[in-house]
């Protein structure tokens, strides 16, 4: 491993995938996607679409990095971040700036030159709203961080409907909704398996602040939540049967592992309902897009 105190760092290209987060970017993309994908109801305009998929997933990869650099004392403090390249000194705070302005401002101009202005402004609100609100000032501000923060997150769907039909739908909005329900209790069991990290740095998650039990609770209660939320769709009109079959047996998977965290009070059963909701949200995302090109009908 290369010395913090380093001064050349290496010039890797696995260092800057690193900073773009790449698992997090993609699991972003895919909903922006399949934002785009139900918003028409064939399949789009192939060029618009890789514009507005490129341009979105850059731009979700400019806020990671930012993220990187602002969390860089914190990251060097955590263990399951402190390999990241610039508490490591693989990198250094220039290159990680210079790297996030440049395909920061590429995908805003791409977004804004090929695909449409609205896209391009709620791309750069979401930006802003992780990358700086979040980070910043809502994530050692408040124990409801994540909650609030959340709506950048969730914003990806709405980018590529916007981006498809320039217009923020109603439907889009759904697709909002069900990713703003879901970040709490998917972040928030994370946050249980490694409160003792974020206490170490004085980060207030809620585990943190109002102890593990009240957040175990939270979780169960935003599931329940959840579950009600993914009804939506079906019941405005905007999915089928295939849909709802979908959304209600996910939505009991995750309500199974809620009550699972309610009664087994280990980190073990925190991380398993964290990867679970990783999966969840895949799979109802992608239930959405089988839904919609092959609509079931019982008549």
């Amino acid at each position: 491993m290369r010395s913090r105190m380093t001064d050349k760092p290496a010039l890797s290209w696995k260092n800057y995938l690193e900073l773009c987060k790449p698992r997090v970017v993609a699991l972003i993309v895919f909903t922006a996607i399949v934002g785009m994908l139900l918003a028409v109801p064939g399949m789009p305009p192939l060029a618009l679409f890789v514009y507005a998929t490129i341009g979105i997933g850059l731009a979700a990869s400019s806020a990671a990095a930012i993220n990187h650099f602002i969390d860089q004392e914190a990251d060097a403090e955590m263990a399951r971040t402190r390999n990241r390249p610039l508490p490591t000194g693989e990198l250094n705070s220039r290159q990680v700036l210079l790297f996030a302005a440049a395909i920061g401002l590429f995908a805003m101009g791409l977004l804004a030159g090929l695909v449409n202005v609205l896209t391009a402004v709620l791309t750069f609100l979401s930006l802003i709203g992780y990358a700086f609100v979040y980070t910043i000032y809502l994530k050692k501000a408040t124990p409801q961080n994540i909650v609030i923060g959340g709506a950048a997150g969730a914003a990806p769907p709405v980018l590529g409907w916007a981006a498809m039909t320039g217009t923020v739908h109603p439907h889009a909005l759904l697709l909002f909704l069900i990713i703003f329900v879901w970040t709490p209790p998917h972040f928030w069991a994370l946050a249980i398996a490694k409160r003792e990290e974020y206490a170490k740095v004085s980060i207030p998650m809620l585990p943190v602040t109002h102890g593990v039990e009240f957040t175990r609770l939270q979780i169960l209660l935003y599931t329940i939540l959840l579950l009600i939320t993914t009804l939506l769709p079906y019941l405005t009109g905007m999915t089928g049967l295939i849909y709802l079959a979908s959304a209600v047996l996910l939505g009991l998977g995750f309500l199974y592992y809620a009550v699972q965290m309610m009664r087994k009070k280990d980190n073990k059963t925190a991380m398993r309902t964290f990867g679970y909701s990783i999966v969840y949200l895949m799979l109802i995302f992608a239930a959405l897009l089988i839904d919609h090109y092959f609509p079931l009908s019982l008549s």
